[in-house]
């Protein structure tokens, strides 16, 4: 069954990202989606391979695991990084790239090997995917990797509509980069490989309007769309452009720009991009849409004549047409009043630097052109008949608007199939959601999340993705980033990874500490996760700094952007609530407390 799934449906989908983000009465409203930005991973990527009917020993931290007959001639081999209770993270796997050594076939025998021999030790491979601090894994869109999202995300960001745009590729007025820009039309198509259909590119060799290069942004941020570009039966591939389209320039009338030469190019004003946009989302790949109640926006669109024709294009100079004049005849379809007016040759053939819309009329959703007799006329109002001889030849392309008229849609007409959203993270946003003395490796948009232990949408502008407790006499010892804090519990241990330390202001041994939890690394002995105890003689105690400070049960309230009862806090994120509707994986991107990250997420539908 032959089916596509059209650029409308992609540029629909944005729209509604779009206009979900102010839908309903109110903030809370089922109808209204609270999208927000969120950074996660502060631990570093590693190769990731389950294990499992491990026997002869426990697997070990600084080993390497092979497959193959023997160490020398292992097809497959990495340096065990962590282990992890049915999983090891690997480091230095082996191979050229790394990236396609992998274990082999599920269930493929691991041996262990440590100082120069086996050590007896054998295991079996599960799943395994490849990653490294400069190669981080393609994210999976499973269930497993939904939930190790979630439990590892740092803090989230609400995005509103005053922070995403609908954003199309970039095209700027260079001569050098964009010496030529394609034309409107309503018809590019390709011609398959395996036949049946004959196609029509653009000037730049393009089969749709998605991919055509049809539109610029001049010097100072005006957005203009290529009606024509000189393409005539002569000119198949239309010529080089020449002047910069300027709503200030003399050549600039009613909204449309045409090259002083008459028969160059004409551009069709769209909408200048307000200092915000630029500053927020303009990027060096995209520029945005702007908003629907922007001024210059809204002239355009309020001007838009719906089925109104402003371009016909020779399509075959001719002959034997009558000679030497100049002459009009009325454009047919279903719309009316247009008129299209073109010069002849002394030999009867249709000059192609003449031929201009006369009278754009309106209504028109087919359009064509008759020069047959008693189609042809001396006069704009075709009340003065011009005889056609006959056996003459010759065609005219009329170029039929997208619907409502240029300038009415902006987004369809433009394909606006992405949507951008701009996040600054400013120092350590919302009183301390977002820490300042770590790292992050992912960053997503997670929608309605509710807040924690409730069924009640998050609505606050940042939320706290972590774990904290309050502590206090530590001596003097601060808890490392990244290190394996762990706490004697009721029924067994609690273990978390230590994201963020903060000392008290004047204090050297009390603090806030910042950890995450997830059964991928922090399972106790019975194979449970187990959350930290409001227990002032219970140490939390750092695996490498050996800090060893204890809960502070007195504090309560919002402290560095956590609400502690009983001197412990949990995230403000509900667990596994909303949806993860994208997931991206990076390098790490260090945070400073002097720092600010202005983030460009760019998303495609």
């Amino acid at each position: 069954m032959a089916a596509i799934i059209s650029d409308k449906f992609r540029i629909f989908n944005a729209k509604q990202f779009l206009e979900s983000l102010t839908e309903g009465p109110n903030d809370t409203s089922a109808e209204r989606s609270r999208m927000y930005f969120f950074v996660g991973r502060p631990q570093p990527w590693y190769a990731y391979l389950e294990t499992y009917s491990v026997t002869g020993g426990a697997l070990s931290e600084g080993a390497e695991v092979y497959v193959g007959a023997n160490y020398g001639a292992a097809t497959f081999r990495g340096t065990i990084a962590k282990v992890y209770d049915g999983a090891v993270l690997l480091s230095g796997i082996f191979g050229s790239s790394g990236v396609n050594s992998t274990p082999g076939a599920l269930g493929a025998t691991l041996k262990e090997y440590s100082s120069g021999s086996d050590t007896g030790t054998t295991a079996k491979a599960g799943v395994y995917r490849y990653g490294t601090e400069n190669e981080p894994p393609l994210p999976l869109d499973n269930q497993v990797e939904s939930f190790d999202v979630y439990d590892d995300v740092i803090a989230a960001k609400r995005i509103t509509s005053e922070f995403a745009r609908a954003v199309v590729r970039r095209y700027n007025w260079d001569l050098v980069a964009n010496p030529k820009f394609d034309m409107y039309k309503p018809d590019y198509s390709a011609t398959p490989a395996g036949g049946g259909q004959l196609g029509k590119a653009t000037a730049t060799g393009q089969t749709s309007i998605a991919d055509a290069k049809f539109y610029v942004m001049n010097s100072t941020y005006e957005v203009f769309k290529c009606l024509y570009n000189g393409e005539s039966s002569a000119n198949p591939s239309g010529q080089n452009a020449t002047e910069e389209p300027s709503t200030t320039s003399g050549n600039y009338a009613n909204g449309i720009y045409t090259e002083a030469s008459g028969a160059g190019y004409i551009w069709k004003y769209m909408f200048t991009l307000p200092t915000d946009d630029v500053l927020r989302f303009l990027s060096s790949d995209f520029m945005p849409i702007v908003l629907a109640n922007n001024a210059t926006r809204v002239s355009t669109q309020n001007a838009a004549v719906a089925g109104a024709i402003d371009v016909a294009v020779v399509e075959d100079a001719g002959s034997n047409l009558p000679a030497a004049q100049t002459l009009y005849t009325a454009i047919r379809g279903d719309g009316a009043n247009g008129v299209v007016q073109f010069t002849t040759t002394a030999g009867g053939a249709i000059d192609p630097a003449s031929v201009s819309v006369a009278v754009k009329g309106t209504g028109y959703t087919y359009a064509s052109v008759s020069l047959a007799n008693g189609n042809l006329f001396g006069d704009q109002a075709l009340s003065s008949a011009v005889a056609t001889p006959s056996g003459f030849t010759g065609s005219i392309e009329v170029i039929v608007p997208p619907k409502g008229g240029h300038g009415s849609d902006m987004e369809l007409e433009l394909n606006a199939k992405r949507v951008m959203t701009n996040i600054r993270l400013t120092y350590a946003e919302g009183a301390g959601d977002f820490p300042v003395d770590n790292d992050f490796r992912r960053i997503g948009i997670l929608k309605d999340p509710y807040n924690q232990g409730t069924t009640t949408f998050a609505t606050a502008d940042t939320l706290n993705g972590l774990y904290a407790v309050k502590i206090t006499g530590t001596g003097g010892t601060d808890y490392i980033a990244d290190e394996r804090i762990s706490q004697t519990v009721t029924g067994g241990t609690a273990y978390g990874t230590v994201v963020s330390w903060v000392l008290d202001n004047g204090s050297t041994t009390d603090g806030i500490l910042k950890y995450y939890q997830t059964p991928a690394e922090h399972l106790d002995s019975d194979g449970k996760v187990r959350l930290f105890e409001a227990n002032g003689s219970a140490a939390v105690t750092g695996a490498q700094s050996n800090a060893g400070g204890s809960p502070d049960t007195t504090v309560n309230g919002a402290v560095e952007g956590v609400t502690l009862t009983n001197g412990i806090g949990t995230p403000e994120v509900d667990n596994n609530s909303g949806d993860l509707i994208y997931v991206e994986n990076r390098r790490l991107i260090t945070r400073a407390p002097d720092q600010i990250e202005d983030i460009k997420l760019v998303i495609e539908f």
